[in-house]
């Protein structure tokens, strides 16, 4: 709300400061798409339409959740994991790293569903596939339900609470496509609106670095305290606890992706290999 607030009073008071800069090397020629706007947007905005679609999406929303909670209780796991990933689902803005440092931060130090450690290693099993948003939701709500199954058997609860939580994550992403659609290009148009969704935009940039922080204290240190007064927490992590074969994969790491400039998905290969090297010679 800050980052949306900040943006829409640089652009009422200095616009200059939003204007994007010139691509190196343009030539200034703005060039027509190949497939128009009008040519996307075949149905127009109406209220039969909007009311129609909002009324299916929550329906398809909020039945199982309102279905859970009468079985299991308000006070359930599963009815709690429902709410709160619902809530994620409205108020974070970014993409998957954004939203996982909303994630983090909730389900390790407001809920205890899973320790810090255990959220690195979900982000870690995240990042064998390309979408990681859905594997890291799916992995905590695992592990949350896993742990509180109320009166169902431990792994039954853990499915349940998985499934539940994928489906109120993505059902309202459907949602604000089909609903928002015909408008989008009329917001698009809109410079208020622009400037705000530029503010968080840029926002998100500090979000995503504050949990790759959070991933590295608790990767590299096996103990980090939290300090801080109000709204303002730091992490501190302990020097002495430093995890040194952590310490050297980062570091080779660093050194395959910057230096040697090697892709990605090598580099993970071979970062994989040195953590299996290094818990081999451990458990010796």
């Amino acid at each position: 709300m800050a980052a949306g607030l900040i943006g829409w009073l640089l652009a009422r008071y200095a616009p200059h400061t939003l204007r994007p800069a010139a691509a190196h090397g343009s030539d200034g020629d703005d060039r027509a798409p190949l497939i128009s706007d009008d040519a996307l947007h075949t149905e127009a905005p109406s209220r039969r339409r909007t009311g129609r679609i909002l009324g299916i999406g929550l329906l398809l929303w909020g039945a199982p959740l309102v279905t859970v909670a009468l079985l299991t209780g308000t006070g359930s796991v599963f009815t709690t994991q429902g709410v709160f990933f619902s809530g994620t689902a409205l108020v974070t803005f970014g993409g998957a790293y954004a939203v996982l440092a909303y994630v983090a931060q909730q389900a390790v130090q407001t809920y205890g569903w899973l320790g810090p450690g255990e959220m690195v290693r979900g982000l870690a099993l995240a990042e064998t596939t390309p979408g990681p948003l859905i594997m890291v939701v799916q992995f905590v709500a695992f592990l949350g339900a896993y742990r509180d199954p109320g009166g169902l058997d431990p792994w039954a609860a853990a499915l349940l609470g998985a499934l539940l939580t994928t489906w109120v994550t993505f059902v309202p992403c459907f949602l604000f496509i089909f609903l928002g659609a015909p408008y989008i290009e009329r917001l698009r148009g809109n410079r208020s609106v622009s400037a705000a969704l530029t503010g968080i935009t840029t926002a998100v940039v500090g979000v995503i670095a504050n949990l790759g922080l959070y991933f590295v204290f608790h990767t590299l240190f096996k103990e980090v305290d939290e300090t801080g007064s109000g709204p303002l927490h730091l992490l501190v992590p302990d020097l002495a606890s430093i995890r040194p074969s952590a310490l050297a994969i980062t570091a080779a790491a660093l050194l395959m992706i910057f230096r040697l400039r090697w892709s990605v998905l090598r580099t993970l290969g071979v970062c994989a290999a040195l953590g299996l090297a290094s818990a081999a010679v451990q458990a010796l």
